[in-house]
């Protein structure tokens, strides 16, 4: 291959834009890190997986010349993917349809990623579900004042309400980070990108990451995120259980996001900013979602899945 090559950001892989002479656009991701061959592995595997399967856009793995997904040399490891073209949603106007497909999309990715097998699931992520009850020692980390306030209050629920009932929904290989940064709008429909975070975890999990980044409309019981789980419920119904714990996950992932965001910018403060891309949105989301009890957070998403069509 003859080409171009140009770093992108990135916090723990390299990842690079490569464009080749005859107009084609890929995607190299590489690391020296121990750790991050089963990162890729599970990666490459997955999106590998995802070839053929309907509703949604994903990468091709672009396999190495022996056939392989990924490689591993000298110390490095990597694959190569195909770039989806398109604009990320967090650039993109966020219309009802939009919000609506954006949540169809994203469970027929959950139901192609059921029908997966790959290496390296259960791999330790930090962002996994298992971790958060362990986050309350990061609150160090936080400014003094509501956001500190909001944050206590939505790991104690999860604690207390959510995590010992998480175990009873189904649980499957997830993409585990579809943020407005990781999702495409695309000429042949929604995409999904950046498959790190992904591992073994409840499946209800994907929709609570997503409908977390979409609550800015105080004037709306979800923030707005009403569109994209009724979208969401179009493909995969809620159980009960799902329906009930649902807000409760919204609230801890908006909180995960600020504890650990926090707590690496203060690591990492030459890359703060790019850390920190989402906080001002999660915290937002926080403060609309704080009102909701159990009750009124159920009540709201089953609204959401009967009312709301695209």
């Amino acid at each position: 291959m003859t080409g171009s090559i140009g770093t992108l950001s990135s916090e723990v892989e390299r990842t690079a834009e490569v464009n080749l002479s005859d107009g084609r656009r890929l995607i190299l991701k590489t690391s020296t890190r121990p750790e991050a061959v089963d990162s890729f592995r599970f990666q490459s595997a997955t999106i590998a997986g995802l070839e053929g399967a309907e509703g949604l856009v994903a990468p091709e793995v672009v396999p190495t010349t022996s056939g392989a997904s990924m490689f591993e040399q000298e110390g490095v490891c990597g694959y190569l993917q195909t770039r989806i073209e398109g604009m990320p949603l967090h650039q993109a106007k966020r219309t009802r349809d939009l919000l609506f497909r954006t949540g169809s999309a994203l469970a027929q990715l959950d139901v192609a990623l059921d029908r997966v097998s790959v290496p390296a699931a259960h791999r330790p992520v930090l962002w996994h579900v298992g971790c958060w009850s362990r986050l309350k020692e990061l609150e160090q980390y936080l400014p003094s004042g509501t956001v500190a306030s909001s944050v206590r209050v939505a790991m104690d629920e999860y604690a207390k309400f959510v995590e010992p009932q998480i175990s009873d929904v189904a649980w499957q290989v997830t993409h585990d980070d579809p943020s407005p940064f990781n999702v495409m709008v695309t000429n042949q429909g929604i995409g999904f990108i950046d498959f790190g975070d992904g591992c073994w975890g409840p499946r209800i999990q994907d929709l609570s990451i997503a409908a977390s980044h979409f609550v800015n409309d105080a004037t709306l019981p979800l923030g707005g995120a009403e569109h994209l789980i009724a979208g969401y419920a179009s493909v995969i119904t809620l159980s009960a259980l799902e329906a009930r714990l649902l807000v409760g996950l919204m609230r801890a992932r908006q909180s995960a996001l600020i504890l650990i965001n926090y707590w690496r910018s203060h690591l990492f403060p030459a890359d703060a900013q790019y850390i920190k891309k989402n906080v001002a949105r999660a915290e937002h989301g926080l403060s609309i979602l704080r009102p909701l009890g159990v009750a009124s957070g159920e009540a709201a998403v089953q609204a959401a899945m009967s009312s709301f069509q695209p």
